[in-house]
């Protein structure tokens, strides 16, 4: 293993766990600021207690029911959309910028249905749990997450996403809204197939969407690779991916090309040893229900004596669940051979944070390293070996385990050692001791030879060109009467807070005006590089230097980034990925405009 890692940049030693709580943040690619430990901004009853700890979740034994490897989507003929089971409407080019320049070479159709799904085995999940998901044809249910998007640059895609969700009211998953708007996060996608808030469908219809797959500007440094898809309804984004709505987009060229053994490419482990994992958290009532308070953003009080009596979950800040999933599995065991896994780690929400590590069974006190390779499905310059990952929601890492260094029969957990503030509004500023087992790895034999490759470089950046900034923008990020602000307005689909001109670059200041709280800031369509973090430019080995769409804004951090906006003009979303947050009115529409027009 020596050898093979000599030419990666950065090495870390084996971090005993009383070294890492010394570090605190301080690590690779770490430069989230902790957040006071009180809670001065938000003010709760005397008492309050999030209501996983008055109702928690049923009991289950961990690592006894196996990770759920999501199916590769299918395509159909383009004809099977006129027929009654694919919409029964041709596609219409007119709907679509660039439509003819970017032809569909594969059509997909996708239903999106409620279903029982099996979280676990242990009563009394193992009769089900109602969720929404995704079906194909010729799949008998659906799933969540959906089905794994395979798709390559170059090769623009047509999917159709049917809802044949019951209609409102009538649902067995009451929390969620079944009006839905699907977002292909982050793709370089036109408005009209982006999935914006506002462009939501019901039961009953349907929507398109053209990906063009081609990477912006025509630049092959800007190409991506570990995309996903999810709801993302107008005031109903949270409890909708919550209930299931998100799966996996994967781009592949012609460096990341899915085969480990073809030379002239980077050989990252491909086929079965490339595997994605989507973590939520959830709840779930005594029936193996999963529960999401949606009434009464407060908590309940004794109308008598004002004391605490309730737990109600305060939801205008953040949801917490008590059972980590993986794939929608709670803390599933992964067999995986001694060789080299490219495992794309996506924090699917609703709103925990995380903070991961590795962990041998049997040594307690020591951390074992990773390779991340990319940071929101970007690939890094070169590879960097760290002992933890941590993920915002919405934020991804693709990371390679060498799992060689171990022996059959070896066990390996996945951890989570991030604290949240218990009203789920971001870290408290503490890392956990033992921490969280999200998920096992239980090392067997190789079945052959590992061909995979850590490649010593991947994807150059591109170059920043200040000649083309046309604009300076800043935005606040505040809370104010119970709702989420930002510049001190609460979101208006009808109002663009920002026309920017195509072809151009701005600079952009995001500033959390808060000292607790913590803000996975997403803005769509296109990345961006960031230039400072507090007036500090980035180290060279910071894995945040890179090309990024969340950005981890922590207690009273000023973050400043650099972004281009080409190729499409119409309205796009900025906002928190907390989606509860989002949910409240954290969020901005801004337009790309024809040059000239821009404000």
């Amino acid at each position: 293993m020596k050898s093979e890692y000599s030419h990666i940049r950065e090495e870390v030693k084996m971090a005993t766990r009383r070294e890492v709580l010394k570090l605190g943040a301080i690590g690779t690619g770490i430069t989230l600021l902790a957040p006071k430990l009180g809670m001065a901004d938000l003010v709760f009853p005397d008492g309050f207690r999030q209501s996983i700890l008055d109702n928690p979740s049923p009991p289950v034994t961990p690592f006894v029911v196996p990770l759920n490897v999501m199916p590769i989507a299918k395509a159909v003929r383009e004809s099977f959309l006129t027929t009654p089971e694919g919409g029964g409407t041709p596609v219409d080019p007119h709907r679509h910028q660039r439509f003819n320049e970017f032809k569909p070479k594969k059509f997909y159709v996708n239903y999106i249905e409620e279903f029982l799904w099996q979280y676990h085995t242990d009563p009394p999940y193992n009769t089900g749990s109602w969720a929404w998901g995704f079906r194909e044809p010729g799949m008998k249910t659906g799933i969540t997450p959906g089905l794994t998007f395979h798709a390559k640059y170059g090769e623009p895609v047509f999917l159709r996403r049917i809802n044949n969700l019951p209609p409102v009211g009538s649902a067995n998953v009451g929390f969620a809204l079944p009006s839905t708007t699907i977002h292909l996060h982050n793709g370089h996608t036109a408005s009209e197939s982006d999935g914006i808030p506002q462009d939501f469908f019901n039961p009953g219809e349907h929507w398109d969407h053209h990906y063009a797959n081609f990477p912006a500007g025509f630049d092959e440094r800007e190409i991506m690779t570990t995309l996903w898809y999810h709801d993302h309804r107008e005031n109903f984004t949270a409890p909708n991916v919550y209930a299931g709505l998100n799966g996996f987009y994967l781009l592949f060229d012609e460096k990341d090309a899915n085969d480990e053994t073809k030379l002239g490419t980077f050989r990252l482990p491909s086929g079965k040893y490339d595997v994605p994992l989507i973590l939520h958290d959830c709840q779930f009532d005594q029936n193996g229900q999963p529960v999401w308070d949606f009434s009464d953003p407060t908590p309940t009080t004794d109308p008598a004596t004002g004391e605490y009596i309730g737990s109600e979950m305060y939801t205008t800040f953040g949801m917490l669940g008590d059972r980590f999933t993986v794939n929608r599995i709670i803390q599933p065991y992964f067999k995986v051979e001694a060789r080299k896994y490219r495992f794309r780690v996506l924090n699917g929400g609703p709103s925990r944070l995380y903070q991961l590590y590795l962990q041998k069974e049997g040594t307690p006190d020591k951390f074992d390293p990773l390779v991340v390779i990319s940071t929101d499905g970007n690939l890094l310059p070169a590879p960097i070996v760290a002992d933890h990952i941590r993920l915002g929601v919405a934020q991804r890492h693709d990371i390679i385990i060498d799992f060689s260094k171990y022996q059959p029969g070896d066990q390996i957990y996945l951890v989570n050692r991030m604290e949240m503030r218990s009203d789920g509004a971001g870290w408290s500023g503490r890392l956990l001791d033992q921490g969280d087992q999200i998920m096992r790895f239980d090392v067997i034999a190789a079945t052959g030879p590992d061909p995979s490759r850590i490649p010593a470089k991947m994807r150059e950046l591109p170059e920043i060109r200040m000649d083309k900034v046309r604009r300076e923008r800043l935005f606040v990020f505040d809370y104010d009467n119970g709702l989420w602000t930002i510049n001190g307005k609460l979101f208006d689909p009808n109002r663009s807070d920002a026309l920017i001109e195509q072809g151009s670059a701005e600079i952009w200041t995001f500033r959390n005006a808060g000292d607790s709280w913590m803000h996975p800031i997403h803005t769509h369509f296109e990345e961006f590089q960031i230039l400072e973090i507090n007036g500090r430019p980035l180290g060279k080995d910071d894995v945040d230097r890179a090309r990024k769409d969340v950005i981890m804004l922590g207690p009273n951090e000023e973050v400043k980034f650099y972004s281009r906006w080409r190729d499409f003009l119409g309205k796009h979303v900025m906002h928190c990925h907390n989606v509860v947050h989002e949910d409240h009115a954290m969020m901005i529409r801004w337009d790309i405009v024809p040059p000239g027009q821009g404000d």
